[in-house]
């Protein structure tokens, strides 16, 4: 027979044991971890809000992306926790992608604008789409912007860190991902609030769909980073380059994410 170790036996019971001597439990400690990932995202949330539906903060985006960055890589260790890695499988990430940005289309010109639009107003572009017609230095701002701030900032600010600080409070279990991306893609939708109504709900299935890629591709932000892009190239970054037969202050997919 093998002699038990003493020592190792009362390593295994401290580790197991809820009171730890001299030192706060690993019970409180995964307590305090969880409540200090509930603040940010209730902080998160505040930032959302206060600048989309009050305008009382600046805009949300690179604060949540600074914020983000900082914190998983001092709480984390690493950005790879929030899916700066690469994909396991290329084909099934793309495969995936290219899901979702169809189903976007399909649910987005098929289903949500044409039942939304019997108790709402059509979807509102942002501000300042409407000097897109003809301008074309115009139109290659806003793809700047479609392409920098909203392709990597809301990825990672909205997928990526809000998605995981709310999946700390449960544990970081699937269930607590899936729950997790549903309250991000509200916040999400919260964050296009100047599109009205109908564009609220957009936004908030836009966001699901999007965060669904992320989770279904091993919480890699390549998987909603493409399918987001497929998207706008197939259907609302060709639209800025149709000057002549977008009118202006018209209703446009620019407006969607």
């Amino acid at each position: 027979m093998v002699e038990s170790d003493p020592t190792a036996e009362y390593i295994v019971t401290l580790l197991s044991t809820t009171d730890l001597p001299n030192q706060p439990s690993l019970k409180a400690r995964g307590l305090a971890w969880r409540l200090l990932s509930a603040s940010e995202v209730l902080l998160g949330a505040a930032i959302v809000i206060g600048h989309n539906v009050f305008r009382v903060v600046p805009n949300e985006v690179p604060i949540l992306f600074v914020l983000g960055l900082v914190s998983v890589r001092v709480r984390d260790g690493g950005w790879s926790a929030i899916g700066f890695k690469r994909p396991e499988s290329w084909l099934r990430l793309i495969l995936i992608a290219l899901a979702a940005a169809v189903l976007r289309i399909v649910l987005g010109d098929f289903v949500i604008e044409p039942l939304a639009g019997h108790w709402w107003p059509p979807i509102h572009a942002p501000a300042g789409t409407e000097h897109i017609a003809g301008n074309i230095k115009i139109a290659l701002l806003w793809l700047l912007i479609i392409w920098t701030f909203a392709a990597f900032g809301e990825e990672i600010s909205d997928r990526g860190y809000l998605t995981l600080r709310a999946a700390d409070v449960g544990g970081r279990s699937t269930v607590a991902f899936w729950l997790a991306t549903l309250l991000v893609s509200v916040l999400f939708g919260y964050g296009h609030y100047y599109k009205g109504p109908a564009g609220i709900l957009d936004s908030c299935v836009a966001g699901f769909i999007l965060g669904a890629a992320y989770l279904l591709t091993g919480r890699n932000l390549l998987g909603p980073g493409v399918g987001a892009r497929i998207y706008r190239y197939g259907r609302g970054d060709r639209r800025i380059f149709r000057m002549g037969r977008v009118r202006p202050g018209s209703p446009s997919t620019v407006a969607r994410t």
